[in-house]
């Protein structure tokens, strides 16, 4: 069983940054998994917003938000980071984490039916 926690969101003008962070409480952790953030707004489709095989380099970015999030990892702590700056009023969503076991089966996108563990999600609000 993969429980996964995330943290980190909050309320900021735009154009400010926030990192929020997923831990990973399981028997034992291991970089054989795909992790993602996803993020839902309100009467929204969920999409990818970044990915990546925790045991590769390689990173998928959704093209709203290249060059202004990053995807990073720090196995000694379990924990899935995304840093998020230059924030837009757009940006404003539930932010999830998600992780299935193995590489990810694409890197070009992020399919949410390819994700088998999710979190609570933690909320992010952009005002302009």
């Amino acid at each position: 069983q993969v429980h996964l926690a995330e943290s980190g969101g909050g309320s900021v003008q735009a154009g400010g940054s926030l990192r929020l962070s997923c831990v990973v409480a399981e028997y034992m952790y291991a970089t054989n998994y795909c992790m993602a953030w996803f993020r839902q707004a309100p009467g929204k489709e969920r999409e990818g917003v970044a990915g990546r095989y925790l045991g590769g380099t390689i990173t998928y970015y959704g093209d709203s938000v290249k060059g202004r999030f990053t995807i990073s990892q720090d196995n000694a702590k379990k924990t899935l980071y995304l840093q998020m700056d230059s924030l837009i009023p757009e940006d404003t969503a539930m932010y999830y984490c998600a992780a299935n076991w193995g590489p990810c089966r694409s890197l070009r996108s992020m399919d949410r039916a390819d994700f088998a563990y999710w979190g609570q999600g933690t909320q992010v609000t952009v005002s302009s």
